[in-house]
């Protein structure tokens, strides 16, 4: 099993990274091999860091032979992904809203369909707008073809809509709990769902 984390964070070591990094560290500990990538450094070396659709339909060709190709091969790959993102202004990071409307070549060939997907957002406040960002997510992750998993498990609850946490994240106790919790269901939605992957 192979779990992809995007850290849709222009920060790189902050409170978004670490709390996926809570998601994947309990994945490891399940089996799952794991990656984190920083979507802030991958669109800030893009040559255009917007799509413009300057192709229809999509070659790709704005992001041949760069670390964003690269990305969406270890995607493509992936049986579960796990998208985080601060809150900007109600929704997700400029970053990751970039990323994802560069998947359109990804979405026409299937690439991420019934992956499993997981959102994860930290806010400024305990109501700082967590629950909005990770509909963006979801949004994003429907349009892909994913199936979208919150934050429960049969063990402890049925969960929300993801983990969400206010800042300093190492510090909110309910979302690194919630971040443990979800990483099982992550999981166990992997294992039921692998022969249904179009990748």
């Amino acid at each position: 099993m192979y779990i992809v984390g995007l850290n849709g964070s222009p920060n790189m070591e902050g409170n978004t990274s670490f709390l996926i990094g809570r998601v994947l560290e309990e994945c490891s500990k399940l089996g799952a091999r794991t990656i984190l990538l920083d979507i802030g450094k991958i669109m800030g070396e893009q040559k255009c860091g917007y799509c413009t659709v300057c192709s229809n339909p999509c070659t790709g060709s704005c992001y041949k032979g760069t670390a964003l190709e690269e990305a969406f091969e270890l995607m493509k790959k992936a049986d579960g992904i796990v998208i985080g993102s601060p809150v900007y202004f109600g929704s997700v990071s400029a970053q990751l809203k970039a990323m994802f409307d560069k998947t359109r070549k990804a979405r026409v060939n299937k690439w991420f369909y019934n992956k499993v997907g997981l959102g994860v957002s930290v806010g400024n406040a305990r109501f700082g707008g967590q629950e909005a960002a990770l509909k963006a997510m979801h949004d994003m992750m429907l349009v892909n073809g994913m199936i979208i998993v919150g934050d429960g498990y049969i063990d402890d609850d049925c969960g929300h809509h993801g983990v969400c946490a206010m800042r300093p994240a190492r510090d909110d106790e309910n979302a690194v709990k919630r971040a443990v919790i979800s990483a099982k269901r992550m999981v166990e939605v992997c294992k039921a769902t692998e022969g249904i992957r179009f990748n």
